[in-house]
């Protein structure tokens, strides 16, 4: 299993659809094998599914996220977990032990949307 994480200066980034660079992880079972820092490589809001999709991600944890991007996600067969904030290796520990407080209706509701539903800021 692939877990990504939006980050930002060592803590979960806020805002999916802007993020910069993920932390991935390659779990065995419940046990982290190795993670890593990807570089979106100026990817952004609907790109980013298809980018986690290319690099086989299963998982992603995440601040907040708009609904376009929930459905690009869903559409890629990526399971989110939105909403959870702090360092990101403390936050797949949680995940991989079951007690990752996340919120499972996340909405963006402090930005500008386009016609598509990205969020995005104004």
């Amino acid at each position: 299993m692939k877990i990504a994480v939006t980050v930002e200066n060592g803590n979960i980034f806020q805002h999916f659809g802007k993020t910069q660079s993920f932390r991935i992880y390659d779990i065995d079972g419940k046990t982290l094998k190795f993670a890593s820092t990807k570089d979106t490589r100026g990817k952004g809001h609907g790109m980013l599914a298809g980018f986690l999709k290319d690099e086989g991600i299963d998982i992603l944890i995440c601040g907040g996220i708009g609904q376009g991007a929930q459905n690009a996600l869903n559409d890629a067969g990526i399971k989110f977990y939105a909403g959870v904030s702090g360092n990101p290796d403390d936050a797949v520990k949680s995940f991989l032990n079951g007690t990752l407080t996340f919120n499972p209706s996340p909405k963006c509701n402090h930005h500008e949307h386009n016609l598509e539903g990205d969020c995005q800021h104004g």
